[in-house]
């Protein structure tokens, strides 16, 4: 944190950031606000200060900040039991798996805590049913991953990202993967013409690379590849999923189903560590007693939870309002960007937008933005340097999107004069 950015804060906040700064890991750059309450679309600083948030926690808290439902259920819980690990059944875990199996379509899931657990779950479920189901031989599966991807921060999840900060100085890393370019069919089919390929692992909308969005088509071409040449077709709608694109998943947008499915994030509302893997029988139960597990994950305060925040997005039509809230704000601002110089793009899906700041990602401009926003009474964060996201909570009103649309204008507008 630089000096000119801690005189901007109060002293009681500027002890806060200099306490986790002198005691905490320094793996996080954050803005220079310290947050003390949210509900719904708001949350306040510690001097009272109120802010649209317009990340949502990277999107786990598409229910808004406190839902008086998501919050009920796990006080409720926690008032009976909240683990036992699964050395034990409890109460509430089949109802849980029974559930989020038939929300989403699928035959099985295994419940695991972070979205990086569930990445890491898919992966040795994939490989698990090449060798049992496909036939291939030990130690030779092959996935194949995107350039660009954000998966996690796992020993073995960084060894198949191209994102320098991501990957340096960590190896040696995991083999068995392969990249090839995202939205890119024919590059696909070209490396699933290696027999020993096991699984295609892909984001529908790449987040942290600024909210790319694939063309209309891709996916759809991607399922019929895997078809094609047996292989597990793996979603990771960790930060897409739970109608954050205007559909329960944003493969709902082309009407396909993966082999295997990871949730996380807004898998709770943003209120504990809740991640899912949904696969049919075919593919999960290649997974036997003792081969994988959590000691976590399963456990009844996480499973009320979740049910609680899935049953939210459902009542309250989530996506249908993620969905037209999301053409107003591309609408709106694409139209101020043929007017503004500092915009050069707008892009997305439901309520998961992005800029794109006509500058260099080398550059500062996209951090000054979002101090710029702050200072006007919204939270956004830059991402690969240029690219500002912009995803709210998505019981967001109409007049309350229209409210930060016409702050992002003017900050903008402020900004380049």
């Amino acid at each position: 944190m630089t000096a000119e950015e801690l005189m901007n804060v109060s002293a009681k906040a500027q002890q806060v950031i200099e306490t986790e700064d002198r005691y905490g890991a320094h793996n996080y750059h954050p803005l220079p606000v310290v947050l003390e309450k949210g509900e719904g679309v708001f949350v306040w600083d510690m001097d009272g200060k109120k802010y649209y948030d317009f990340l949502s926690a990277y999107s786990a808290v598409n229910q808004g900040h406190c839902h008086p439902k998501i919050i009920g259920a796990l006080t409720e819980q926690a008032q009976k039991l909240t683990l036992t690990s699964r050395a034990f059944y409890n109460d509430v875990l089949g109802e849980y798996e029974k559930y989020v199996t038939l929300y989403f379509g699928f035959d099985k899931l295994l419940p695991m805590n972070t979205g990086a657990e569930g990445v890491e779950t898919a992966l040795k479920l994939c490989r698990k049913w090449a060798y049992e189901k496909k036939g291939l031989t030990s130690d030779k599966a092959k996935i194949i991953v995107c350039e660009g991807n954000f998966h996690g921060r796992t020993t073995t999840i960084v060894s198949f990202s191209n994102d320098p900060d991501a990957r340096k100085n960590f190896g040696p890393y995991t083999p068995g993967f392969e990249a090839v370019p995202y939205n890119d069919a024919a590059a696909l089919e070209k490396a699933l013409q290696d027999p020993n390929v096991a699984g295609f692992l892909v984001e529908p909308i790449q987040g942290e690379a600024g909210v790319n969005v694939p063309d209309e088509g891709y996916l759809t071409k991607v399922r019929a590849l895997c078809s094609e040449y047996n292989v597990l077709m793996i979603a990771d709608e960790i930060q897409t999923g739970i109608a954050r694109t205007g559909k329960l998943l944003a493969i709902d947008h082309e009407n396909i189903k993966p082999d295997i499915l990871i949730l996380g994030k807004a898998l709770s509302g943003g209120v504990l560590p809740v991640s899912a893997v949904l696969a049919d029988d075919e593919v999960m139960l290649c997974i036997r007693p003792g081969e994988h597990g959590s000691t976590f994950g399963g456990n009844p305060l996480a499973c009320k939870v979740a049910m609680a925040a899935l049953d939210v997005v459902r009542v309250e039509k989530l996506a249908e309002n993620a969905q037209r809230l999301g053409e107003i704000f591309r609408t709106e601002l694409s139209a101020f960007a043929k007017t503004n110089p500092l915009v050069k793009l707008v892009r997305g899906k439901g309520l998961l937008n992005a800029i794109i700041v006509n500058d260099s990602p080398e550059s500062k401009t996209a951090w000054n933005i979002c101090l710029k926003l702050a200072s006007n009474g919204l939270l956004a964060k830059p991402t690969h340097g240029n690219i500002i996201r912009f995803a709210p909570p998505l019981v967001m009103t109409e007049a309350q999107l229209r409210d930060c649309i016409q702050i992002i204008k003017d900050t903008l507008t402020e900004f380049a004069a």
